[in-house]
């Protein structure tokens, strides 16, 4: 019998997995039904219209016997037992489940791209009343129950429905409202008792708060129609792209150390961003995150945007801001692992749920992290679903996916027996790359336009090849390679430079094997790097131009480009998380020099087709002479279907002043850009005026110039066509 002692003792406790079965209305016999509510707060309880509820002995469950069923859904009154006060209420055990078996189905194939629709938390209207339907994934579990100041955090109180074999367990609570916190209380299989935010939130509270919130409707109306239509035709491979790389937390900060909200930074990131001729930001993780020391990559809420800078509405107008100026917004994404506190993801059933069971596949060992099962379909789901998510309902542009080598190695920074052999005895994470694939495959049929960046450290092979061609299918992949011998080149005296040479050049060798970005990264300028302008070798003067120099070697060289914040202004320090930029730099003419040549550099490389259009192929890229170690001189051509332009790099503090280069064409030629003008902080050496060809073969050209090439500086010319 649903009312036997064992039922109710259950129900009581708090251990019963079947609420339903027991509370909201029953029919006991042909004329009689019985209405049950468990209000473990409750004193009295009667309906609307009087009749009074009898407490069902030594127990907190009150039930009301009529000949008939009355209102499906009636209104009770109820008296505190702590305040006596006199509250109302509609029981949620009168409605029936909200969530499809379809959803269930795909939820549990793992194919149901739209997760965060289902479960979660949200506002909505069921049978007229309003309210809260929640839904979490919980399997092998005893029970689910929400909990929050509505029920004074009592377990007991709203346990939820489960949906079978599915794991799902769900519950429409009457009266709930957005902004109110909650969480999940589990009662797992051993007994445990597990106290969890909510894995779908889309909204939290500012840390040090744990708690999820019911998120509001969203009020945007978004005015970026233009943007979408015309990023669903980007023709990216052929188009320049240049992202500054962003730290939202430590961009700005108030004198008293606030953070910038995102209207803030709508004000004063976006002019500057545009005047710098940005086409992308790139923002690290802004997921909610518990430690502001983990600059956002130890996430804990993977559908809510932190509630440092703001609502989720003000994070749209945020990126609808950016969209109507001109700008793509790229997110930082971090599926490759997620942290251990005990209020989130880990051990999220008293039991690994999210994270592989095995140690040895479930832990990173160096970060303090557990990894994601990507085995597990409902795991996958999360993932793909939580990708989606940020292109849905904020209309990114685009994911850097983080950490995608850790992925991909089984014995990724693992000693000899750390580690578990993939099926064939290899040490490929087989899930994880069906996984990269899957969610390159759906992002890119699903959105197009939109991209996907792999931050991936290995000659893993065709990272950014298509998946039916037996690659991962990223649009792109950031090229350590090219950032690692660079920088090892470019801090190296210049007396040096020409033992050295080789790491100007080696990455031709391999740079048409990717889809490449050249990223200069917050990576390089934290833990004792130092930044950009202290890496660089010299006096207070050679620091500058190296730097300059090496940004323009950067937007000379195949691929698209990434600077981090603070690098386009040559911040002396490095990178610190907690403080804004020095800022006051820019009142100095030498790093406003640097400023401004970041800008033009933009402009050059977005106006010049030959310095973008093949970022990816062989075709848009030759040397005229890059065997001059001797004198750390290098010349070469970006080429595109209507133009060409010539860039020589001095990596000397010698000025070459009658120095002989081959040209393909004959003709006048003028200087686009010169890194040593004293308008960017240099010396102003360079070549005045226009410059004739001369008919002296040289370098296997036919055409030759005299220039004048300026130390520790690069020149960028072009042929004049009448």
């Amino acid at each position: 019998m649903p009312n036997n002692k064992q039922n109710v003792h259950r129900i009581q406790q708090g251990t019963h997995h079947d609420p339903f079965a027991i509370l909201g209305w029953h029919q006991q016999a042909e004329s009689v039904w019985v209405l049950r509510v468990f209000m473990p707060a409750a004193e009295q309880v009667s309906l609307a219209t009087g009749a009074v509820f009898s407490r069902v002995k030594e127990t907190d469950l009150f039930e009301l016997r009529t000949a008939k069923r009355g209102d499906a859904h009636p209104e009770l009154r109820w008296i505190a037992k702590a305040s006596g006060a006199t509250h109302s209420a509609i029981s949620p055990y009168t409605f029936a489940p909200q969530i499809g078996e379809l959803d269930l189905y795909l939820l549990g194939v793992g194919k149901h791209h739209d997760a965060w629709q289902v479960l979660g938390a949200r506002t909505c209207v069921v049978d007229g009343v309003a309210g809260c339907q929640f839904a979490v994934w919980a399997p092998s579990v005893q029970r689910v129950s929400v909990i929050g100041d509505f029920n004074q955090w009592d377990g007991r109180a709203c346990p939820m429905r489960s949906r079978g074999q599915s794991g799902v367990w769900e519950l429409f609570i009457p009266g709930l409202q957005a902004g109110w916190g909650y969480k999940y209380e589990m009662l797992g299989r051993h007994g445990q008792l597990v106290t969890k935010a909510d894995p779908y939130a889309q909204q939290t509270f500012m840390r040090p708060e744990t708690a999820s919130c019911i998120p509001a409707v969203s009020q945007h109306v978004w005015q970026d129609a233009h943007w979408l239509a015309q990023r669903a035709q980007f023709d990216w491979q052929h188009q320049p792209m240049s992202v500054y790389e962003l730290h939202v937390g430590s961009w700005r900060r108030h004198a008293d150390g606030r953070f910038y909200n995102w209207r803030e930074l709508m004000q004063s990131l976006i002019p500057y961003l545009t005047e710098l001729a940005y086409t992308h930001i790139e923002l690290l993780p802004i997921s909610e995150h518990p430690l502001d020391e983990s600059w956002g990559y130890q996430v804990s809420g993977y559908f809510a945007p932190t509630a440092r800078f703001g609502t989720p509405d003000e994070f749209r107008d945020f990126v609808d801001a950016c969209h109507q100026a001109g700008l793509g917004v790229i997110l930082d994404w971090v599926p490759a692992h997620f942290p251990k506190d005990d209020f989130a993801l880990a051990r999220f059933t008293g039991e690994p749920l999210y994270e592989h069971a095995d140690p040895r596949r479930g832990e990173h060992q160096d970060w303090g992290t557990l990894i994601f099962d990507y085995g597990r379909n409902e795991v996958k789901n999360f993932l793909i679903a939580n990708a989606l998510f940020w292109i849905e309902e904020f209309h990114i542009d685009g994911l850097r996916v983080d950490a995608v080598a850790s992925m991909l190695y089984l014995d990724y920074s693992r000693k000899t027996g750390e580690w578990a052999a993939n099926q064939y005895g290899g040490r490929e994470n087989l899930e994880a790359i069906a996984f990269l694939q899957e969610l390159n495959s759906v992002v890119h049929g699903r959105f197009a336009g939109v991209l996907t960046m792999a931050e991936e450290s290995t000659a893993w092979p065709m990272v950014s090849r298509p998946v039916d061609m037996g690659g991962l299918g990223f649009s792109m992949k950031w090229n350590m390679g090219w950032m690692n011998d660079n920088l090892s080149y470019i801090e190296a005296d210049p007396v040096h430079r020409k033992y050295q040479h080789n790491q100007l050049t080696f990455s031709q060798i391999y740079a048409y094997t990717e889809n490449f970005v050249l990223p200069l990264s917050h990576d390089e300028v934290v833990h004792l790097k130092g930044s950009m302008l202290d890496k660089m070798p010299g006096d207070y003067w050679q620091k500058f131009a190296n730097l300059r120099l090496f940004y323009a070697w950067q937007y000379a060289h195949p691929g698209k480009k990434l600077l981090f914040m603070g690098s386009e202004f040559a911040q002396w320090n490095e990178w610190r998380d907690k403080a804004e930029l020095d800022w006051t730099l820019c009142q100095f003419p030498v790093h406003q020099g640097v400023q401004r040549l970041v800008g033009d550099l933009n402009r050059l490389y977005r106006h010049h087709t030959a310095l973008h259009q093949y970022d990816f192929e062989s075709r848009g890229f030759s040397w005229v002479d890059c065997n001059d170690g001797e004198q750390s001189l290098l010349s070469l051509i970006r080429h595109s279907d209507t133009e060409q332009v010539l860039v020589v790099l001095n990596f000397t503090p010698v000025p070459r002043l009658d120095y002989r280069i081959g040209v393909p064409q004959a003709g006048r030629y003028t200087t686009l850009l010169n890194t040593d003008s004293e308008y960017y902080g240099g010396s102003n050496c360079g070549n005045a005026g226009e410059l004739y060809t001369e008919n002296t073969p040289w370098m296997g050209f036919a055409q030759s110039l005299i220039l004048a090439v300026p130390p520790l500086a690069a020149v960028f010319l072009q042929r004049i066509t009448e």
